[in-house]
């Protein structure tokens, strides 16, 4: 099943439940995947919504941070909410022990030995590592990590 279609199945369930908030974090990650491919003029394939929900996750992890700072702890819970439904929808994240691994492969395979080839090394990993759910600012923070051991 898409993850369109099981978001559609979703939004039903919720709607009988009278899950009110769980309904409208769903529409909105729908709407989004369907602005999305009003843009591509095509259906989104698993991997462009999977990128898609993350970068959903994405923003409401900095609006968590934004608010925090800015003292709105309702707006913090309210965002901490939307990011709990939202990472249900996403696979399994990759583990510390498989980023250090496709780093390490990334940068043997590109031959990398300095920071100057970071964002080589880090597209490499993130290939890799294609499926599963990664914190880019995780994986580019392991790569310098391992790349000023390096140099």
């Amino acid at each position: 099943m898409s993850l369109s279609e099981q978001l559609k199945k979703d939004i039903v369930a919720a709607m009988k439940g009278k899950e009110e908030m769980r309904l409208s974090v769903l529409r909105m990650a729908k709407a989004a995947l369907q602005l999305k491919e009003v843009e591509k003029m095509r259906p989104l394939d698993e991997i462009e919504s999977i990128q898609l929900l993350q970068t959903l996750v994405k923003q409401r992890k900095e609006s968590i941070d934004q608010f925090r700072k800015g003292g709105r702890q309702d707006l913090v819970d309210k965002e901490n909410a939307e990011l709990k439904f939202l990472e249900a929808y996403l696979p399994a994240g990759a583990s510390e022990a498989e980023m250090d691994a496709a780093i390490l492969k990334a940068i043997a395979d590109t031959g990398a030995t300095s920071m100057k080839q970071m964002g080589g090394v880090v597209k490499a990993a993130k290939e890799a590592l294609t499926g599963k759910a990664v914190d880019g600012k995780a994986l580019s923070d392991r790569a310098r990590e391992k790349l000023s051991k390096l140099g």
